[in-house]
């Protein structure tokens, strides 16, 4: 059973503040998720974790990338699966920044660590060769909703890799935490699950202290992200941290500073 304290991406104090596709609803960021202009302005608020989904291109180079069509938030259109990169290269996220590769976020940005969702089954292979040559295993966490893809690139890459929880174990944590042994037995260090989910019309909180309190006996640490028809508020950001959440995913990343700030663990902008 492995636990966060084994793994080196989780070597940091406090919790941990991680900008959703660069930090997407940040003012100068707008319109241009997933771009490296955005990825850059979040380090330099002082952010060390992004986030990014990744997915390849009919040729198999790996970009980083949210959708699986070009078609909202660039100037193209077209799956990326069914276009070469040479199509890919030429399209411009608001018109402007280019869809940038994985490959140029972990050499330009070499101080940051990656949360990497693998959006689909074509991306897996790619992503496990881009990470492996850039030495990169202790820079990241892979993620995924398909625990299979998960399950693969932890074989791919060995022991040393983070990765998260699948969504069985997530709804076993919340619904039955006495019930867990499969997800017991995961080598995923860390759980990363939204604050809450809507069922049959209802809006079911997932994050509450029994969930995190078994998820730290356990040595596992919990990460949680904001649906679009969440509350991203500085109160309930506090009140997640105040639950005892190790991490924070946000498109509101100014926001988050701030609330860090308030808590006593200020971000250190790079100048």
């Amino acid at each position: 059973m492995a636990r966060a304290s084994e793994f080196a991406y989780f070597d940091h104090s406090g919790p941990i503040g991680m900008a959703h596709r660069g930090g997407a609803a940040y003012g100068p960021n707008v319109g241009l998720e997933n771009t490296m202009g955005a990825f850059r302005r979040a380090v330099a608020m002082g952010y060390r974790y992004l986030e990014t989904d990744v997915h390849a291109t009919s040729d198999g180079e790996l970009i980083a990338f949210h959708d699986t069509h070009l078609d909202r938030t660039t100037d193209c259109v077209g799956a990326i699966i069914d276009l070469p990169y040479a199509a890919v290269r030429e399209a411009r996220i608001n018109g402007t920044d280019a869809v940038p590769l994985l490959t140029e976020l972990l050499e330009e940005l070499p101080t940051v660590r990656l949360n990497i969702d693998v959006k689909a089954d074509s991306a897996l292979a790619p992503t496990v060769e881009t990470i492996r040559a850039h030495g990169a295993i202790e820079r990241v966490c892979i993620a995924s909703f398909s625990e299979r893809r998960v399950r693969a690139a932890r074989r791919a890459l060995g022991p040393a890799l983070a990765t998260a929880a699948g969504q069985v174990g997530t709804g076993a944590l919340r619904y039955a935490p006495g019930l867990v042994s499969r997800w017991l037995h995961t080598p995923a260090p860390v759980l990363q699950l939204p604050v809450a989910h809507r069922l049959r019309g209802r809006q079911i909180t997932l994050v509450t202290p029994r969930l995190v309190s078994v998820a730290h006996r356990l040595g596992k640490q919990v990460h949680v992200w904001f649906h679009p028809w969440s509350d991203e508020s500085a109160a309930e950001m506090h009140r997640l941290l105040d639950v005892g959440v190790d991490g924070i995913v946000t498109d509101h990343i100014d926001t988050l500073r701030d609330v860090l700030a308030e808590r006593g663990h200020p971000l250190v902008p790079v100048v």
